[in-house]
């Protein structure tokens, strides 16, 4: 069993999760804001390059020479100068910490123990619906990894249990599970995925509605690439139900996030 402990900087609480032992990264809390990555990767490795991207609710994964590239590319045409927009970073090399941030979408954490490559994805219903997941491990594969050596810790984010969606959200990320065959409408995918073991969907007073375990869908994702539940750790913590400690989009429609980061070994 994977367990997760609190650790400190400046007096500052941020989790780890003991499957990501090898490498240094965290999942930040609310109390870190407002720092920035380049600020906060002092408490992990103070000599690491940090790396951040424009988030966009999509499904792509790029490397830190894909950044920088599109970086001078923006250069060159006097666009101004914004962040790559994508979902994830997959490092190239040691010494590259990649970060995401999030406000109740879950932060994932991947790590391969063989090559040290790591990567940081933020995985909000809209890129749960797109696989960005499975995206970021055809990305390590590309480089070479094999999907045995691969550890995945998924942060904080909102549970299912508080998590209202309509029932056409729930069959969009529904449906990056269910095979094509099956998903021919809103109900049947929904059916599909109540009879699933420890099934993402949760029922909710309200008609339409029903209450989606997003990071449940990701770890089923996971399965279904062949990843063993030894491989994968979910944090016990949710943004929504823990004010103190996280911001939470659908709590206080605040545009506020907490950072979660990693280093390449």
């Amino acid at each position: 069993m994977h367990t997760w402990h609190w650790q400190t900087w400046e007096e500052l609480p941020y989790l780890t999760c003991s499957l990501l032992k090898p490498w240094n990264h965290g999942f930040f809390t609310q109390q870190f804001s407002p720092r920035t990555p380049c600020q906060i990767v002092t408490a992990l490795q103070a000599n690491a390059q940090a790396y951040q991207i424009r988030q966009v609710h999509g499904n792509t994964v790029l490397t830190p020479s894909e950044i920088n590239n599109a970086a001078s590319t923006a250069q060159e045409i006097k666009q101004s100068l914004e962040r790559a927009a994508a979902d994830g970073i997959l490092t190239e090399q040691p010494q590259q910490a990649v970060w995401v941030c999030s406000a109740d979408c879950t932060p994932v954490l991947i790590a391969d123990e063989e090559t040290g490559q790591v990567a940081a994805v933020h995985a909000g219903w809209r890129g749960t619906a797109s696989r960005i997941v499975p995206n970021a491990i055809a990305r390590f594969l590309e480089y070479g990894s094999s999907i045995q050596n691969l550890r995945i810790a998924m942060g904080p984010a909102i549970t299912g249990e508080v998590y209202q969606v309509s029932e056409t959200v729930a069959a969009q990320v529904g449906a990056s599970i269910v095979s094509a065959d099956q998903a021919d409408s809103t109900e049947s995918i929904i059916n599909l995925l109540q009879q699933l073991p420890h099934s993402p969907i949760l029922n909710d007073p309200q008609p339409g509605h029903v209450r989606l375990d997003v990071r449940r869908v990701n770890s089923l994702q996971l399965e279904q690439l062949g990843i063993h539940s030894e491989q994968v750790a979910i944090a016990p913590h949710c943004t929504y139900q823990e004010p103190k400690l996280f911001f939470s989009y659908r709590r206080n429609k605040l545009k506020k996030v907490q950072w979660s980061g990693i280093v390449s070994n």
